[in-house]
């Protein structure tokens, strides 16, 4: 039984999740906004939200965090920017939206998680 179980595991194993996050993570760093499924939002939600949080003081160890956590130095560099612009804003930087369209496999609904 699964209760009380509040972890999403989106079907897959630890290293499959850390792997989903990171790859959706920098993607949507780099573009700004992406479609995705809605479970898979709220997962880089969880993910991306709390990096931001860690990247503004913009220091060393902030800095640190965020390689150890991206995989990349160069994705890392753009959470800093990004965070930069949400100095005054105590939280909330992702929004996620849905959208009317299903995608053409499976029919699940899509959303679209962008930046404030």
């Amino acid at each position: 039984m699964r209760h009380r179980k509040s972890k999403i595991t989106l079907s897959r194993t630890p290293a499959e999740r850390k792997a989903l996050v990171r790859k959706m993570a920098i993607s949507l760093f780099k573009v700004g906004k992406m479609q995705t499924t809605a479970a898979k939002a709220r997962f880089l939600r969880r993910f991306v939200e709390p990096l931001i949080t860690k990247a503004k003081p913009d220091t060393l160890t902030a800095r640190r965090y965020v390689i150890a956590h991206l995989g990349n130095v160069e994705a890392a560099q753009l959470v800093l920017d990004r965070a930069k612009k949400y100095v005054d804003r105590p939280g909330g930087y992702t929004r996620v939206t849905k959208l009317t369209t299903r995608r053409a496999g499976d029919a699940t609904p899509l959303v679209q998680i962008e930046f404030v």
